[in-house]
């Protein structure tokens, strides 16, 4: 079954690239969207068969690299995480790939565009169900091609390629991390399967590197390498960029990639290391305070933007932030949760925002929008129920996932737990209010469009509305239903939820052993890495983490955060729905009962309000301190370096060296017979002259 759910998306691509024109595109469409919906239902049955059965196991396909004592298989490692990722992907995939036959009819490479669907989803499969770091590499890189070809799939505008170079630029940045993490990896362990990586963990969680005359934790370093790879791929603040310049590809690839699978690839990156993070608290308290920071950053930039599609690829970076400082604070299970129900909503509002500009003509502006609800009424019930889901309005999804990302944020009960909490409800406020405005200004009020646009506008066909309607119910039940199975009280249940089955794989590998603590001048054991272990009660995590800077580490174990989280005060519970319903009436006296009062506050607010808008400046900050530079530096080496250096007394000098000895030459060539006799006479002078010296010598 694990073969079907894999590998029928990469026949996909191979048949729909190699014989496209032999099957044409309704031959592609159909080849393509049948493998997905196969592949999707391989997933639903593994998912009941492994994370509900609990009968987790790896299928090994091959050898892979074997080079001395390095053997890498290729295997696909079926397990709770894994199947949970490949439900999402390829349910929303399948959803995609449907929806995109409506969406792309008028495009001339109709059967390009749904191979690259599928070679995106096969890598994206492959990286989730990677049973070693080079596989899982190979997956990630291959998601970043097929990113790239997706984003600049439309050629022809200059935005598109721009905006898939910058993508595949960005996350080269974060990929270069990652590969250094798996090289640390395979330094300290000495190897790169997980399996092996995490039974050693608890034995080698006080080992330290000496770099540059210093002690570095290797976990931790190990754990921040790892991490930077994560926030390239998912967005995270510093390596964001690329996310909202990606959404000049089309619709399906924002739904697709920016909101249910490559983004999550970071997510899914920490929660499968988690056993080794839990050695490494000091590396999971800068992913919570990422995570947190990123959540509250792009909610603000959220609120001040009016391309359709970029507010919502806003919101789903400031909900990967989320996930982030859930993972931060060892509760894999809750990131986990509102992974699954995000990918539902946030799908659903791209494909119901490319409704709409379907609808429009391609026009994605909010200000040339209103009065759609009459033309649109499907796409309209539907960008509610996402909108609901997405505020966290009960009984919608995001209800369930994002109040208990935040309650086991403040039941951690460290610093940087609190300080998530509080910027997760500051994006909880923020992601109400931008969500109706955006329904307000597209939907509501007088049209703004030209005659000729709201004339035509009109609603989508089924084969784009079916896909809506399937991930609309994921956005109103999957709340409910997976509740229980990802972050339900440990008291309860039978025992095979994914937080149960996260926290088996790290205790498995921590009982029996030694917590290792390190302190200050610890002997050197081993080349440049040295341990010192001292008694401590074995510990069940995951756990929360307390760092006391100065001599030494104490890791200190408590409760499980999400247990926790179950009995956190009830103002604590209540106080993300209070703040959503706050935002959305908000947004209702801003943008329908005093729609003068946004221009009124930006006039009193200009210096936050251009802040926000313009993104924090931080595509002006990179180009200034990162995009000029780098071409100062290149015709600084170009001008000084090749031509005036290399150029000049290389390949250019020798050739104006020959150009004047030819030159002179060319003097001989008169056309005149005495003057080639007197030169002859003297050639014949100086050959004689030469071998009477050298005779006379």
């Amino acid at each position: 079954m694990e073969l079907l759910a894999v590998f029928l998306p990469l026949i996909a691509f191979l048949v729909a690239g190699l014989f496209g024109k032999q099957i044409g595109d309704v031959g592609a469409q159909v080849v393509t969207c049948g493998a997905l919906i196969i592949a999707a239902f391989a997933s639903i049955i593994l998912f009941f068969d492994v994370a509900v059965g609990g009968n987790a196991y790896t299928t090994v396909l091959a050898p892979w690299v074997v080079s001395g004592d390095f053997d890498v298989s290729w295997a696909l490692r079926i397990d709770s995480l894994s199947v949970v990722m490949m439900c999402v992907i390829n349910v929303v995939s399948a959803c995609v790939h449907v929806y995109s036959i409506g969406y792309m009819s008028h495009d001339g490479a109709k059967g390009r565009f749904m191979a690259y669907l599928s070679l995106f989803t096969f890598a994206m499969l492959m990286l989730v169900s990677a049973d070693n770091l080079l596989q899982l590499f190979f997956g990630w890189e291959g998601v970043g091609l097929a990113s790239y070809l997706l984003i600049g799939f439309w050629n022809h505008k200059n935005s598109a390629n721009a905006a898939a170079v910058k993508a595949f630029v960005v996350n080269r940045i974060g990929d270069f991390g990652l590969a250094l993490g798996i090289f640390a990896i395979f330094v300290v362990f000495g190897s790169i399967q997980f399996d092996a990586i995490f039974e050693q963990a608890p034995e080698l969680a006080g080992t330290y590197f000496t770099f540059f005359g210093q002690d570095l934790h290797a976990l931790t370093v190990i754990g921040l390498l790892l991490f930077v790879g994560a926030v390239g791929k998912s967005a995270q603040l510093g390596l964001h960029t690329w996310l909202p310049d990606a959404m000049e590809g089309p619709t399906p690839v924002s739904a697709l990639i920016h909101a249910a699978t490559m983004v999550t690839a970071g997510v899914f990156l920490v929660a499968r290391m988690s056993p080794l993070y839990e050695y490494a608290p000091d590396a999971l308290m800068v992913v919570t305070v990422v995570g947190a920071s990123t959540a509250f950053v792009a909610a603000t930039i959220g609120l001040t933007q009016f391309d359709i599609k970029r507010v919502i690829a806003y919101s789903t970076m400031s909900q990967l932030g989320y996930m982030f400082f859930a993972l931060g604070v060892s509760a894999y299970g809750a990131a986990m949760f509102h992974l699954v129900t995000h990918a539902f909503f946030k799908a659903l509002l791209f494909l119901g925002a490319g409704s709409v500009i379907h609808a429009m003509s391609d026009e994605q502006d909010m200000r040339k929008m209103g009065g759609l609800w009459r033309k649109i009424p499907m796409t309209y019930g539907l960008m509610w129920i996402g909108s609901l889901a997405l505020a966290g309005i009960p009984p919608f999804a995001g209800y369930f996932s994002k109040d208990i990302v935040l309650e086991a944020a403040w039941a951690d009960h460290t610093w940087f737990g609190h300080y998530a909490y509080w910027m997760g409800i500051a994006a909880a406020f923020m992601t109400a209010f931008y969500s109706w405005r955006l329904l307000i200004m597209t939907f509501h009020g007088e049209s703004r469009a030209s005659k000729k646009v709201i004339d035509h506008a009109h609603e989508s066909p089924a084969v784009m509305l079916g896909p809506l309607v399937v991930l609309a119910a994921g956005a109103l039940f999957a709340g409910m239903i997976f509740y229980q199975g990802f972050v339900g009280s440990a008291s309860h249940g039978d025992g095979h939820s994914v937080e149960h089955a996260v926290e088996q794989v790290v205790e498995e590998h921590s009982e029996d052993h030694k917590i290792v603590i390190a302190e200050d001048h610890a002997e050197e054991v081993k080349g440049e890495a040295h341990t010192v272990e001292e008694e401590a009660p074995a510990a069940h995590l995951p756990m929360s983490k307390e760092v006391f800077w100065g001599d030494a580490i104490r890791v200190r174990a408590e409760n499980d955060t999400v247990e926790a989280a179950h009995n956190v005060p009830f103002w604590v519970k209540k106080l993300p729905l209070v703040v959503a319903l706050l935002g959305i009436a908000l947004a209702y006296l801003f943008y329908l009962s005093k729609p003068g009062l946004p221009e009124r506050f930006k006039a009193i607010f200009t210096v936050p309000y251009m802040l926000f808008f313009n993104k924090w400046f931080f595509d002006e900050i990179y180009d200034r301190l990162f995009t000029q530079t780098a071409f100062k530096l290149g015709n600084f080496f170009w001008v000084s370096g090749d031509q005036n250096m290399i150029d000049r007394f290389g390949p250019d000098g020798s050739v104006k060296a020959t150009q004047k000895l030819a030159g002179m030459f060319s003097r001989f060539q008169t056309g005149f017979v005495f003057q080639y006799a007197f030169v002859m006479m003297i050639a014949v002078i100086g050959i004689l002259s030469w071998f009477v010296f050298r005779s006379g010598m």
